[in-house]
């Protein structure tokens, strides 16, 4: 068998191999313990309304100021799940903490303060342009090439640990307790906003919780746990530096495509470049994504605007400066923010 007819053979078993999970798809919201929850024993929520949307400090986000990380940390184990370079750490008041190395370190945090704002659900994230633990390993299994001789590290992002969260199971965009919903129309438009291309449904947790008001009532968060592939490209492309918190690709990006019968449809996502189909499982894992972001009703994209609308030119400012992006980046990314949210304003 030629090379190129043994590529072809390979790439469609991937394609096809892609596909079974779509035509088999699991219950709407599964647990760890592969048991499908009943909102007769946890209610599911995916939003909650804010009453405060103008006074949310976006330069501290969902944590506030108390719950920043408070060093020195300490090493405790290697994550090597996903597609970024990640370990966990102990702060000096025994809090545990998910640091995240790379590319997408900047752009998560400001993500997770947006949607946090306007009343999604979010970790509580912050950066530390430089970051050093004791008991490091030698070498990380990933990473390595951002850990300094000394040990130090710049710019990573730590995501608090709560001692009541307990992780429950991941949730499907295509089949969910809120589809069709104002909440959910809501949240594909801001992934469209922040354009947040990987959205593949392992990015998707479910948290088990107590009501805030109540709790005696359980709860079943819902979240968009992973945005670190945000205000970049539209669709995955191998240069993370291009694709992940770039200003030029995400002011050269399409945010709105078209407005037709009272629906809109977004430039985000989009399908993965052609280089990508050399790595069929890479393409496949992202084929089926485009329609997140398509057919939305113009209704539901008003409302995600006029909440965003809210929010003042300043604190979309914080969010970016919390991730210590540059002055200038910081003013350029705000205004192109913005001018989406007037965009979504105007439909």
């Amino acid at each position: 068998m030629g090379i190129k007819k043994r590529f072809f053979v390979l790439w469609i078993g991937a394609l096809l191999s892609g596909f079974y999970p779509w035509t088999f798809a699991q219950e709407p919201y599964v647990t760890n313990d592969g048991k499908s929850e009943s909102s007769e024993t946890s209610a599911p929520v995916l939003w909650r309304e804010p009453s405060d949307i103008a006074s949310r400090n976006l330069l501290y986000g969902p944590g506030g100021q108390d719950h920043q990380p408070h060093p020195p940390f300490t090493f405790e184990r290697e994550d090597l799940s996903g597609s970024n370079p990640k370990f966990d750490v102990r702060d000096r008041d025994g809090v545990k903490w998910r640091v995240k190395l790379g590319a997408e370190a900047k752009p998560e945090t400001v993500a997770v303060r947006l949607l946090w704002a306007v009343g999604y659900f979010a970790n509580e994230d912050y950066f530390l342009p430089d970051f050093r633990a004791d008991n490091m390993p030698d070498h990380l299994k990933r990473g390595s090439k951002f850990v300094e001789p000394d040990g130090s590290m710049k710019d990573v992002r730590l995501k608090r640990y709560s001692k009541d969260e307990k992780k429950a199971g991941t949730w499907q965009w295509r089949r969910n307790p809120f589809t069709g919903t104002r909440e959910l129309n809501g949240l594909r438009v801001m992934m469209a906003v922040i354009n947040n291309w990987d959205l593949k449904d392992e990015n998707n947790a479910i948290y088990r919780e107590k009501n805030p008001d109540n709790p005696a009532i359980n709860e079943l968060v819902y979240m968009v746990s992973d945005l670190g592939a945000s205000f970049g490209t539209t669709n995955f492309v191998p240069n993370h530096k291009k694709a992940k918190g770039n200003l030029r690709s995400y002011d050269s990006s399409t945010f709105i495509r078209k407005v037709d019968g009272g629906f809109v449809d977004f430039g985000d996502p989009t399908r993965p470049g052609f280089l990508v189909m050399f790595n069929p499982p890479e393409y496949v894992s992202r084929l089926n994504l485009e329609w997140i972001g398509r057919h939305v009703p113009v209704a539901d994209a008003q409302w995600i605007g006029q909440l965003l609308g809210t929010l003042s030119t300043e604190q979309i400012r914080d969010a970016f400066r919390a991730a210590q992006y540059t002055p200038e980046e910081v003013g350029a990314f705000s205004t192109l923010v913005q001018a989406r949210i007037a965009e979504l304003k105007r439909l």
